[in-house]
């Protein structure tokens, strides 16, 4: 049986809400426990005042086979009202929920929404879950990557200033992250479509020269060392890997910086992705939004990417996804 930690992110934010929503769907949670344990990170009392609101069972009246792990808030919340103080209670949930994966305690780890920006204005320097668990979990790189249905796509830099992406972006950064990713499917032999950086790929040099001065060898080169691994294609125009066409016939598509890959998969898949933290000891999965404070409270948030990332995590498996080679 698969041992899944759930933190319940940002306490004025929509997670407290679709958390309460999935535990409330009992033909959902009736197959889900039959095949997982799940153990849920929170404030109880956070989580019974959230259920009372959105006239919800909570952790008190649901009669379900959960572990419930209390952690107290540093100061009362109200839905869609951020609070400074409430930022070190963010980050001791998810400082127990890693842990709780390092230690083996847990198998894999689903995140719901936290707020970046008030983290910092309480004096943490947090850009994001996915460079958080990297650090607590002390690994060289992670890979950032989004996954629907039909769609799955990863990133080489992450939560960085566009200025800073061609200083960040190298041949070793590149190389890294394509491995991370076959690793994380198992070493099948992904056809994986790589965006070029610049405009049209850069137009043979005259919108910028990283595709022809170092990322065609790259990618050549490890085509060449790894025949059994990878299928790659590219520097490929970003404004035109993610037709119908090349969504089709990639298994991943690798963006070179942030926006470039998920402005894309939001417009085609949001509501419907996962988000995925590969290179990690342990599965961790997340929603694909933020934290929607407008909606907090108001019984309206969507559900769908938060079953989609359970039941990715109760696969505990990114073999299991269906790539070309056993589609």
């Amino acid at each position: 049986m698969h041992r899944i930690v759930l933190s319940v992110g940002e306490p004025a934010g929509i997670g407290p809400d679709i958390v309460l929503s999935v535990l409330n769907d009992f033909n959902f949670l009736e197959n889900f426990l039959a095949k997982n344990k799940l153990m849920i990170i929170a404030s109880k009392n956070l989580m019974e005042e959230r259920a009372e609101l959105l006239k919800l069972k909570g952790p008190k009246n649901l009669n379900l086979n959960l572990d419930w792990i209390d952690i107290a808030l540093e100061a009362p919340v109200i839905p869609g009202v951020l609070e400074i103080k409430n930022a070190k209670y963010v980050l001791t949930c998810l400082d127990k929920a890693a842990t709780m994966c390092e230690l083996k305690q847990a198998d894999c780890l689903v995140t719901a929404p936290i707020h970046k920006g008030i983290i910092n204005n309480a004096g943490f320097k947090f850009s994001g879950h996915t460079e958080y668990l990297r650090d607590h979990a002390g690994v060289d790189h992670v890979v950032m990557m989004l996954a629907s249905e039909n769609l799955r796509v990863a990133l080489v830099t992450t939560h960085i200033a566009l200025s800073e992406v061609s200083q960040r972006l190298t041949p070793n950064l590149l190389i890294k992250t394509i491995k991370i990713i076959a690793e994380s499917f198992n070493n099948k032999k992904l056809k994986i479509g790589v965006c070029g950086l610049n405009p049209h790929a850069g137009e043979n040099g005259h919108m910028g020269r990283e595709e022809i001065d170092w990322m065609k060898a790259c990618l050549e080169n490890l085509k060449l060392n790894n025949l059994n691994l990878l299928n790659l294609e590219g520097p490929i125009p970003a404004d035109s890997i993610f037709s119908l066409k090349n969504r089709a016939k990639f298994d991943v598509i690798l963006a070179m910086y942030h926006d470039q890959g998920l402005a894309p998969f939001k417009a085609l898949s949001f509501g419907e992705g996962v988000n995925l933290t590969l290179g990690l000891p342990y599965l961790r999965t997340s929603v694909d939004h933020g934290t929607a404070l407008d909606l907090a409270g108001t019984g309206t948030a969507d559900t769908g990417s938060l079953r989609e990332a359970l039941k990715l995590a109760s696969c505990n498996k990114l073999n299991q996804i269906n790539t070309h080679e056993n589609a």
